[in-house]
């Protein structure tokens, strides 16, 4: 109303327009008064003002992806006093809000034939500490020329992406790369093991004797069983979610793989988890070190 006022007061003045709208002039002046000089605004109002700031902030510097309970928690880390229903209603002031996950397609095709592993997971996605459970799984991005697939293996513990690969075949090398990656990344494999579903790329000889080579335990979901890599397909929904579907059309693989590139970078080191207690997996791994580090250091004390 204060704009409208703004367009026609040349034309008609102040007091003739407010004499025609549910509007004091004193009220206008005021409002006038408060666009010149932010102090004369009520506290609620500068105190909002100052956290829409915030809010726009912690969303742009997140990908656009956090909504309000993800923005919450972060303002908490960073020590912003604020209520999350006020978070809430600021983000529906500036229009702003976080990303919707979708279905996610079924891209592995179980191989029938093939000896397969047995489920030592049975959909039991918990892990005491980093490099106990892995989790793999992959999906595919239409692009202009034509599909190309990403694999990704996670560590269960913490929700750390140890290792990914883009290809444009889905064959077993995809799925391979993005292991050997792991295997570069975490060295310590004892007592580990790998979980994956029934996909041909997973129960292939190669990928089975890879495990073997570097002493990990293989594990592959059980038959019918709609939940035997439900944390992998979680994982992979976020990718779709926060980068597939937000920043496509896709070019080509080159264009997928720096923009996975960079989404897993943010994630592993920025992206706050639920799971974890809303940090971000490397931030989890480093409390769960130190933790290891203290008896070690009180015990060669005594």
């Amino acid at each position: 109303m204060t704009s409208f006022i703004d367009e026609q007061r040349e034309a008609y003045g102040v007091e003739p327009i407010c004499s025609e709208l549910p509007i004091a002039p004193s009220t206008y002046y005021e409002q006038k008064a408060r666009q010149a000089d932010p102090s004369r605004l009520p506290e609620r109002a500068r105190r909002d003002a100052a956290l829409c700031e915030q809010i726009n902030r912690v969303w742009k510097q997140n990908r656009r992806v956090y909504g309000a309970r993800k923005i919450w928690h972060q303002l908490g880390r960073e020590n912003i006093p604020v209520a999350r229903c006020t978070v809430e209603r600021l983000m529906r002031r500036l229009g702003i809000r976080g990303v919707v996950r979708g279905r996610k397609p079924i891209t592995t095709i179980p191989d029938e034939l093939a000896d397969r592993p047995t489920d030592l997971v049975e959909r039991d996605f918990t892990a005491d500490r980093p490099n106990q459970l892995w989790v793999a799984d992959l999906t595919y991005v239409a692009t202009w020329l034509g599909f190309v697939y990403v694999a990704f293996v996670i560590d269960v513990y913490s929700r750390m992406i140890v290792g990914w690969r883009v290809s444009r075949s889905l064959r077993s090398d995809l799925a391979l790369d993005a292991l050997e990656q792991a295997l570069h990344a975490r060295s310590d494999t004892d007592g580990l093991i790998h979980h994956s579903d029934r996909g041909v790329q997973y129960v292939s000889i190669r990928y089975t004797e890879r495990l073997a080579e570097a002493g990990i335990e293989p594990s592959v979901g059980s038959v019918g069983d709609s939940y035997d890599n439900a944390m992998a397909e979680s994982i992979i929904g976020l990718f779709k979610t926060e980068v597939i579907h937000r920043l496509g059309p896709w070019r080509n693989v080159d264009h997928v793989e720096i923009e996975t590139l960079i989404w897993v970078d943010w994630f592993n080191n920025r992206r706050l988890l639920e799971p974890i207690g809303y940090i971000p997996p490397v931030e989890f791994e480093e409390v769960y070190y130190r933790s290891q580090e203290t008896p070690a250091a009180l015990a060669g004390l005594t």
